[in-house]
Formats: structure tokens, C-alpha cells, sequence
């Protein structure tokens, strides 16, 4: 698929990147691709073939996939136990990485503005991914080295065939979930003395607020054009796809910063305290 003159296309791009297999292939074309979408020298076609049925992404064969249960909890006060830690975070990049490529993908025929912003963010988490994967080969590990779980990607098929689920469900709720619960962690890797971790979180976090932002942003031009309120809305998906993931307590702030109203804010405590 190539534009005029035969100009490669942005969802050409996106696809080599969602098939990408090996983790340092998926992060150099994730980088190139970007730089590239920013240049202008990615086309983005008017009129486009629909995109393929969503499948898995291009996976190493490390680490090995397992239900959230089997993964065991682990503190801080360890460097074990750290780089456990800092290995279920630089997963949760990797996965975003996907997310934002599958985004860019697979729903066509939306504003530049929409392209532009999950581009953005492919490249900010694959940035996320590789300050991680630092610390952890600071640290003797590689990713890879401890079991991880599918449910982000899960999520993503779920709502293949919905914006507005999608742009919903995956920034608001699911990687929302990092700005309420990595303030803490900071805290408690400084009280550990890991300071370096800390600094990479605090990075993470305030380039995360954008990212939820995107999709709070994208979730409401969907419910502007479909004539619909985007509060109760938003409380109708939660109820329908993530009542079991809603866990609080909520980062209000960060939270508010990233287009969450007042009503939705409200929604996702009543919710997450229902299914308690």
C-alpha cells in the first residue's frame, strides 16, 4: 500500500511496526517511522483500503505470557523484586507501543490530527520502553526476563470495531491507570535509595498525562459527531467492557489535566467501588 509517485503510506508504516516481532526491530522502526510521519515523508491517503482484522502483534518469543494471577507480587525493598517491577512497567511500553500503532491503523478516514497524536505517541512510549530496558540491564536483567500478561492487547481487540470504545476504554481506563498509581511508586523507589527509577517514572508520568489527554480528546470529537452526551456514554462503556479493571484510588489531578469531567471521574469511583 503506497501513495502517489510511490510514496510509502502512514498505515503502511503503523502495519510493519504493529508486525515487528523482535523487540529491537519494533523500536527502531517504531523511531523511524516517526521521525519520518513528522518529516511529511509518510503519506496519509485520503482513501484508503479497510485495514486487516486485528491480530496479535509481532512478539518476542521472551517473556512468556501468563494470567495477571499467576504473576507474583513482588516489593521494592529488593533489587529483585525492582527489577520485577521495572520489567512489568517496561512491558506495559512495549504494549502501548502496539496500542498507539494500532490506533494509527486501524481506524481510517479520521482528522491528521488524530494520526499525528497516536504517531507521537508510538514514538514517546518506545522512548518510555528504552529508558526502562536501561535500568534494567543496569540492574543485570533484560526484558524478557520475567513473566508478563496480555490484558492491554486483549482490550485492543475488544474494541477493534469502535472508536469511540477504543478511544474510551485503552487511554482513559486502562493506561490511565499509570497516573494514578506510579506518584506512589516514585515515592517508595526513592525511599529504597533506586533514584534513577524514580526519575524514569517521573518522565513516564508527566508524558502519560498527554497521552490519556489524546484519548480523551478523541473519545469526545467522536461524541460530538455522533450527537451524543460523552459522560453517560463514557459510563455506558465502563459498565459494559471495564467494570472488572477499575481499580482506585483515582489520581483526581492528573486525572483532570488528562480531560477527565467532574461526571466521569464520578463514574469510574461509583463503578470501581460496585465491583469491589
Amino acid at each position: 500500500m503506497t501513495g502517489p509517485a510511490g510514496v510509502p503510506t502512514l498505515f503502511e508504516a503503523a502495519r510493519e511496526c504493529l508486525d515487528a516481532a523482535e523487540v529491537d526491530d519494533k523500536i527502531a522502526l517504531t523511531r523511524r517511522h516517526a521521525a519520518a510521519f513528522a518529516a511529511g515523508q509518510l503519506e496519509l491517503p485520503e482513501q484508503a483500503p479497510p485495514p486487516l482484522p486485528i491480530r496479535m502483534p509481532g512478539r518476542p518469543a521472551r517473556p512468556r505470557m501468563v494470567h495477571p494471577r499467576e504473576l507474583p507480587r513482588r516489593g521494592l525493598g529488593s533489587a529483585a523484586g525492582r527489577a520485577a517491577f521495572i520489567h512489568a512497567i517496561a512491558h506495559i511500553e512495549l504494549n502501548a507501543v502496539d496500542l498507539a500503532w494500532d490506533a494509527a491503523y486501524r481506524f481510517r478516514g479520521m482528522p491528521p490530527d488524530f494520526y499525528a497524536d497516536w504517531v507521537r505517541i508510538a514514538d514517546d512510549e518506545a522512548r518510555h520502553f528504552m529508558m526502562l530496558r536501561e535500568r534494567l540491564q543496569a540492574m543485570g536483567h533484560d526484558y524478557g526476563d520475567f513473566d508478563a500478561h496480555n490484558g492491554l492487547w486483549e482490550m485492543c481487540e475488544k474494541t477493534a470495531h469502535d472508536g469511540m470504545a477504543r478511544m474510551a476504554l485503552v487511554p482513559r481506563v486502562l493506561e490511565a491507570r499509570g497516573l494514578d498509581v506510579t506518584p506512589g511508586m516514585i515515592v517508595k523507589l526513592q525511599s529504597v535509595g533506586d533514584r534513577e527509577t524514580a526519575a524514569v517514572l517521573e518522565v513516564i508520568l508527566e508524558e502519560e498525562v498527554s497521552h490519556v489527554a489524546a484519548g480523551s480528546r478523541w473519545f469526545h470529537w467522536h461524541c460530538e459527531r455522533a450527537g451524543i452526551a460523552p459522560e453517560p456514554k463514557f459510563r455506558e462503556l465502563l459498565a459494559e467492557y471495564a467494570r472488572a479493571v477499575l481499580h482506585g484510588p483515582f489520581n483526581v489531578d492528573a486525572r483532570a489535566a488528562a480531560g477527565f469531567s467532574e461526571e466521569e471521574l464520578a463514574a469510574l469511583r461509583e463503578l470501581s467501588e460496585s465491583s469491589a
